[in-house]
């Protein structure tokens, strides 16, 4: 049963509850064992709390003996990614200079969780400060890929993507600035969904890029990311840039999965050169799927998009220069005193903190952000940087024109080895070339698997994008295409992770 419990969706757990069939704890305790099996060599967790999640699970437990109405997904556990602010649980975005930190309060996304009776298993690891395309910008340690031990997960929400490709939580919460939710999900055989910007409260993430940065989920299949969408979704008073307006039919989409009818788009400038031939052999027999299945496939061109890379490490760093002031030793997080120094002044004390405290992609990102806004560039730098932000929604609504959705690759590679781009940090960026133009107009994307690739057996991605508030497009079309590929697939895509069979064998 306990192999079964972890091996479940989301959507099955839910019905299992539901038909009393098993309790919250024991599907609670069937993942947290799972977590202390295999963890180890998958390294998903900063920080794993037992004692809150089944506590959580033992109060759904009791509320469902005693008749009281209850969420679909109460009882089903869910991993959050560490740069969620948590009430009594560590959080640190990956960062030495957060280390020990424990909020007094919750976010908004959590205290949805919270609300729908979800049990927090734990805070998954991730980039520092949500920077990097490989979880190995952790302060702590990379995170591995269930397929391969000696692969990166993808980041910045590797951590999110590696727990629930490892069985270790059926949902997870991530963050998505550049494409950090749907970059893990495509190299490790997930789904993963950003919503519409302001379509999930950003009250109570740590902000990099607070024009960028938006929370979604992180899943096994289509329906289960419109489930958990659904839960966090919503207007939220806390948040200014949160949309007045009620949540798409998400789930209804995901469960219709029709796309009779549809157009599609492929985007011109997403395609081809610069992409690994397995990861576009895998992306165009995705679009035959969805031809077969009804839908009318156009090309459409966004011109623009060719310099979306270049004016998001402007607009970013900029705003990660601003945002990451706050952390200046003075009322939270790590102190450092500098050396040789018996009385140091606040600004040296702030200057030997954030050197101890801080990484190399972060210092490397404020310093670009700080310089490109910095008096005489300002204007040259940023300011065009915004210029191009506005082509790249202008080519955005003028594709949705033609096509209801758009689809691309996700990802341009399959996961590289750990390591492998460390040394070379535009090599790293260009990662998320693919999914970059969504979080500078704001529009909602997915990323579903498309396959393995021939050259390594690693899984690759398929990105759809819709426009904002049209969140129930990336399901209805996620949906209709999974059911096709699991199909000919013969099954889920996960049974067949070698690494995570490994992991699995030595955990029985």
């Amino acid at each position: 049963m306990t192999t079964e419990l972890i091996t479940s969706t989301a959507a099955e757990l839910a019905g299992l509850l539901a038909a009393g069939s098993v309790s919250a704890r024991e599907v609670t305790a069937a993942h947290l064992d799972r977590a202390t099996a295999v963890d180890e060599a998958v390294r998903a967790y900063l920080h794993v709390d037992a004692e809150g999640a089944l506590a959580a699970a033992d109060e759904v437990d009791r509320r469902r003996a005693a008749g009281e109405p209850l969420h679909a997904l109460a009882g089903v556990p869910v991993a959050v990614k560490d740069v969620v602010v948590t009430r009594g649980l560590p959080t640190t975005a990956g960062s030495r200079i957060l280390q020990g930190w424990v909020p007094p309060y919750d976010a908004t996304i959590v205290t949805r969780l919270r609300a729908a009776g979800m049990p927090i298993l734990g805070k998954t690891n991730m980039d520092e400060f949500a920077m990097g395309s490989s979880t190995e910008h952790s302060a702590y340690g990379p995170t591995h890929n269930p397929w391969d031990l000696d692969r990166i997960p993808g980041g910045s929400g590797g951590g999110s993507a590696a727990a629930v490709a490892s069985f270790q939580a059926p949902l997870a919460i991530g963050t998505d600035t550049g494409g950090s939710i749907r970059q893990p999900a495509s190299v490790t055989g997930t789904v993963g969904t950003k919503p519409t910007y302001g379509g999930v409260s950003r009250y109570g993430l740590i902000a990099m890029a607070s024009s960028l940065d938006q929370a979604g989920p992180c899943t096994r299949t289509v329906l289960d990311a419109a489930l958990l969408h659904e839960v966090i979704a919503g207007h939220d008073p806390m948040d200014s840039t949160s949309i007045d307006a009620p949540v798409p039919p998400v789930v209804q989409a995901a469960r219709r999965a029709d796309v009779s009818g549809m157009r599609i788009g492929i985007v011109r400038e997403l395609t081809g050169e610069g992409y690994q031939p397995g990861v576009q052999r895998r992306f165009d027999e995705a679009v035959q799927h969805l031809i077969d299945a009804g839908a009318e496939v156009v090309e459409v061109s966004c011109p623009s998009f060719t310099h979306a890379l270049a004016a998001y490490y402007l607009v970013m760093p900029s705003e990660v220069s601003s945002n990451l002031a706050k952390f200046d030793a003075m009322r939270y997080g790590l102190r450092v005193l500098p050396e040789g120094i018996d009385d140091p002044s606040a600004e040296q004390v702030m200057a030997a903190t954030r050197a101890a405290g801080f990484g190399d992609e972060v210092k490397r990102r404020i310093i670009l952000g700080t310089y490109a806004l910095s008096s005489g560039y300002y204007d040259a730098y940023y300011g065009s940087a915004q210029k191009v932000r506005r082509l790249i929604a202008d080519d955005f609504a003028a594709a949705f024109e033609r096509a209801d959705v758009l689809v691309s690759p996700t990802s341009p590679t399959t996961a590289f080895p750990l390591g492998a781009k460390l040394a070379d940090p535009l090599s790293m960026y260009m990662q998320d070339i693919a999914t970059i133009p969504a979080n500078l107009a704001g529009v909602p994307g997915l990323s579903l698997p498309s396959g393995l690739a021939d050259e390594d057996g690693l899984p690759a991605g398929f990105q759809i994008l819709a426009p904002a508030t049209r969140d129930e497009r990336l399901y209805a079309v996620g949906a209709a295409l999974e059911a096709r590929l699991t199909a000919a697939w013969g099954g889920p895509l996960l049974a067949k992770a070698p690494a995570l069979q490994a992991i699995s064998t030595k955990e029985a």
